[in-house]
């Protein structure tokens, strides 16, 4: 071995004295390729490199290839904080591995949440769901997916930004917030990154981390899945908990992932589902919580009947979708009937014109959103900006503008409306009714019953996230495609646009309650046979360089 080292300087130092001329990227793409590339890297490919010892979690940290895109480079914005204590939780988790070996797929892998997941304070952390309103507030704990994923040996990398308070602030662009800024889309400059889990979304696709979280109440999950070329579930509501998340409302929110692969998304939920006493929605689950991962099969949708529900979500002049979509949806049909299942076309929702007129919706939430915002300020341990409610957040965005009004970022449009609710009246339990019989029991459920369904498809972009929102059924999303490079692209926000050349566009798969299993199933049959993620990738400057190999012995 020392020899062996000591050929190894002397060959370093004719290189340095230029003694010997050895071509330097030859040999750096030798080395490199031990190493799994991070922009696509799996969680079992990274499992098998840390088991391996090729290299370790400290090694694993994405911060360098952060730091080239996030603020600096093409400023993403996806990122608004690192956690000052990964590296040290890593090297813990690395000694553990070592002596008792790995707790689960997630030992020592790195996980970016959304910035309204809550962590302890004592790491080092903020939870602000992107306002200044909760910078250096004191949460009291963890949130209940978050302690599953460390004692699962997860490493929390730190906080991605997101339309400020999950996008329920007002008329703002996606993936904005206060604190962090416009966060915009890989795939092309100043694109629309989709709300409100844009900096997961984004920090997904290029490889940021190997892992992220979001939370969806209405498309915060599976819209930003779409627009950056990911795999990403929306769970039934209870299946995780929100308890320690910033909430909107406590019968739309739900937590899920936002990754690279379905296998990826399936291992991810396997960990964070399960019951959780903070939150007695996820009592009501069925038990126990299946191994997603078991899902993952190339077949699944042999034999499977699957319902296209066209009227209203599939008129491009409703849902203002780009023709593009409808035809690579047309062609994701095709795919879906040759790998065995029967196409149900059309199956349309007995209610859907209902969808277009329904506002029920925005009433619950505004109701929700003024309790149980009020209820977290409350919960807080210390909040050095003293605001204690709904109505002092509207008073410290008005009293500070250059924070959290810039031009073109002024609106509180949705905190006005929650703050002039009155609670939770006989008129609010008559419209939480009427949504779930709008989109479960007259809806996805009746769908699936009168044609005999095993899930709905649709294009993830337009209404489609509406019957599941309000019903709190699941959404599995996939890369349908790409636009065209002669799109029309149009304004999104004050500095994001949206369609745009290459931007990418996903497909999704619905179901009823809790039927997240056989979505996995199907979504992970056609992602294998399409591989659309791999078609087209990020634009160049967006693309972080570093790699395992430039970190691992330096």
């Amino acid at each position: 071995m020392e020899l062996k080292c000591l050929g190894w300087l002397f060959v370093v130092l004719l290189q340095l004295t230029g003694t010997l001329a050895i071509p330097r990227s030859p040999h750096k793409s030798i080395r490199a390729s031990k190493f799994p590339n991070l922009y696509e890297a799996s969680i079992s490919e990274l499992q098998a490199g840390l088991d391996a010892r090729t290299f370790t979690s400290v090694d694993l940290a994405y911060f360098a290839r952060q730091n080239e895109v996030n603020l600096a480079g093409p400023t993403l914005r996806a990122i608004l904080e690192q956690n000052p204590s990964a590296l040290e939780e890593a090297a813990f988790l690395d000694a553990e591995r070592k002596v008792s070996g790995k707790r689960s797929i997630l030992h020592g892998i790195p996980v970016l949440l959304k910035d309204n997941i809550a962590t302890t304070a004592s790491e080092g952390m903020n939870t602000t769901a992107g306002s200044f309103a909760l910078l250096n507030s004191i949460v009291p704990g963890d949130a209940g997916v978050v302690k599953r994923l460390r004692k699962a040996g997860a490493i929390i990398l730190g906080k991605a930004n997101l339309s400020e308070f999950a996008h329920f602030r007002g008329n703002q662009a996606s993936g904005w917030s206060g604190r962090g800024g416009q966060n915009t889309s890989p795939y092309f400059p100043g694109g629309d990154p989709c709300g409100s889990s844009s900096g997961s979304g984004v920090s997904a696709a290029i490889g940021l981390a190997a892992v992220t979280l979001g939370t969806e109440t209405d498309g915060s999950i599976t819209c930003p899945t779409s627009h950056n070329n990911l795999a990403g579930i929306k769970p039934t509501v209870g299946l995780t908990s929100r308890a320690g998340v910033v909430p909107i409302s406590q019968n739309q929110d739900t937590v899920g992932p936002l990754v690279r692969s379905v296998s990826d998304a399936a291992a991810v939920l396997s960990i964070i589902a399960g019951p959780d006493p903070n939150d007695n929605f996820t009592l009501a689950q069925p038990s126990p919580v299946p191994d997603f991962t078991k899902a993952l099969n190339k077949n699944a949708l042999q034999g499977k009947r699957i319902g296209i529900p066209r009227q209203v979500f599939l008129n491009d002049s409703v849902t203002g979708n780009d023709p593009s979509i409808g035809v690579a949806f047309e062609a994701a049909i095709a795919t879906i009937k040759s790998l065995g299942a029967t196409i149900v076309d059309p199956a349309d929702f007995p209610n859907a014109n209902d969808f277009l007129r329904n506002n029920n919706e925005t009433f619950v939430l505004d109701v929700d959103f003024k309790i149980q915002l009020n209820a977290w300020f409350a919960s807080l341990r210390f909040n050095p900006t003293g605001v204690e409610s709904l109505a002092d957040l509207i008073a410290f965005n008005d009293n500070n503008p250059a924070l959290e009004e810039p031009p073109g970022f002024a609106s509180n449009s949705d905190l006005i409306a929650a703050q002039a609710t009155t609670g939770r009246n006989a008129t609010y339990f008559t419209a939480l009714a009427d949504d779930h019989v709008l989109g479960g029991s007259s809806g996805i459920d009746a769908t699936l019953k009168a044609h005999k369904l095993d899930a709905l498809l649709l294009p993830a972009a337009g209404l489609t996230t509406k019957p599941a929102a309000v019903a709190g059924y699941p959404i599995v999303t996939v890369p349908l495609g790409f636009f065209p490079d002669n799109v029309t692209q149009r304004r999104a926000g004050p500095e994001t646009v949206y369609p745009a050349a290459g931007m990418p566009f996903g497909l999704s798969f619905l179901g009823t309650a809790f039927s997240e299993f056989e979505l996995i199933g199907f979504a992970f049959a056609y992602e294998q046979k399409t591989q659309t993620r791999l078609a087209r990738k990020a634009f160049a400057a967006a693309i972080p360089q570093t790699q395992l190999s430039d970190i691992v012995g330096k």
